[in-house]
């Protein structure tokens, strides 16, 4: 079990390389889900050990777009982590695969449910071997009645009435324009894994931990899976509106359109008198947030005769000091910007020197162990033959943590 103090005395706090140096993680997960909550972890210092088939990672193939022939999607989910290629169907790379399994800290994997007993690799027979293991399994849609089905995003998008609530209601649902079940499932998965290791640290027990993007989308939408179950109402796409604010949507200006996010009151009567309307607010059709949105199609008009006399950013520059929030609706690249441009440094290299690779800045700020970047995005089995080595090598003669084994500098500094 990895363990709060190092051989010569220091803290897992103290470690330069982040809370989690020293945890091992063999990453059995590919596609989305899993691969994000491990880089994640990789990020904070965890040691991961991404096992690939022969074919690698599926995404891997997704493209376009493409940075230097490799696709920008494996690229975005996958720094600090080391690749292996090992076949299960092969016995000398299923034996490696299975001691792998047996000295890490953490497993992570996203096979169909069962799917993985047949090798071995399930937390059933892991947990012979190693005990105090964290096992985490990502499926679709959990090990009951939706154990058959396939576990795409967009599946659990359509299934868990997401799609019914985004888009106009002259229009068919729309999925999100990213894969949100797969990220929040991932985060999930993070917060589960750190719970385990929790309650390990303080009962040296290990678990295994289950997640699936149904459950997951679920609990991610909130107020309207919340709304449903306390009052029977079944919410219904809106478009960009809110169903309880107003004035909470875009709006039209000169040259593109704002977001106005007007959540009380006394931010509807600053508004009114920074655009020169002042008789709004006092308005009774106008006067309170119910009021507002019992009212709405009669108040957009009025709101975006006047928004439509200046561009988005004058007005943000107009609203933003008078603590009115607003924000013009961005594209992807004006959004990184926009981040950049505010000290928030959303971009990052992985890796160094020719290897290096730009993504995007863990989100997570910590005060004595930040995250970082050490290496980029492994090539497919760039790492095989030193991990096989390791795995090779008796169990007494390895480097320690703790009583938990670690990886050697597998990769140097980059790539």
């Amino acid at each position: 079990m990895m363990k709060s103090s190092l051989p010569d005395g220091r803290t897992v706090q103290d470690v330069a390389g982040g809370p989690f140096e020293g945890l091992l993680v063999a990453d059995f997960g590919r596609v989305l889900a899993g691969p994000y909550c491990t880089m994640l972890l990789a990020d904070l210092g965890a040691t991961v050990i991404k096992v690939e088939s022969p074919l690698g990672d599926e995404t891997r193939s997704y493209r376009p777009p493409e940075y230097r022939g490799e696709s920008t999607y494996f690229l975005s989910i996958n720094r600090n982590k080391q690749s292996v290629v090992l076949d299960f169907r092969n016995p000398d790379d299923l034996v490696l695969a299975q001691r792998l399994a047996a000295r890490a800290d953490v497993v992570t994997e996203n096979f169909k449910p069962g799917g993985l007993r047949r090798f071995g690799l399930d937390y059933e027979s892991v947990k012979r071997e190693n005990p105090s293991v964290i096992y985490a399994s990502i499926t679709g849609f959990g090990t009951a009645g939706g154990a058959g089905l396939a576990g795409y995003d967009l599946l659990a998008q359509a299934l868990s009435g997401l799609m019914s609530v985004t888009g106009a209601p002259n229009t068919e649902g729309f999925r999100a324009g990213v894969a949100v079940f797969d990220v929040i499932t991932g985060l999930h998965t993070c917060i589960a894994i750190t719970s385990a290791l929790y309650h390990r640290q303080r009962s040296g027990e290990g678990q295994h931990v289950e997640l699936n993007l149904l459950s997951s989308a679920l609990s991610g939408m909130v107020n309207q899976t919340g709304g449903f179950l306390l009052s029977g109402q079944s919410p219904t796409r809106m478009g960009n509106d809110h169903p309880s604010i107003y004035p909470y949507a875009p709006f039209r200006t000169h040259d593109g359109e704002l977001v106005l996010a007007i959540g009380n009151d006394a931010q509807f009567a600053t508004f009114c008198d920074a655009i020169g309307l002042p008789q709004l607010a006092a308005d009774t059709r106008f006067a309170s947030n119910a009021d507002r949105s019992a009212h709405r199609d009669a108040l957009r008009p009025l709101l975006t005769a006047r928004l439509v006399t200046k561009t988005a950013w004058e007005w943000f520059d107009i609203f933003s000091p008078l603590q009115v929030p607003c924000a013009p609706v961005l594209d992807v690249r004006g959004g990184v910007e926009f981040a950049a441009k505010i000290g928030l440094e959303p971009s990052v290299a992985a890796g160094t020197g020719d290897h290096a690779v730009p993504t995007i800045r863990n989100p997570i700020t910590f005060s004595r162990t930040p995250a970082s970047y050490r290496a980029a995005p492994p090539a497919l089995d760039q790492d095989g033959e030193a991990v096989r080595r390791w795995l090779q090598v008796a169990e007494d003669d390895e480097d320690h943590v703790g009583d938990r084994v670690t990886v050697p500098a597998i990769r140097k500094e980059g790539r």
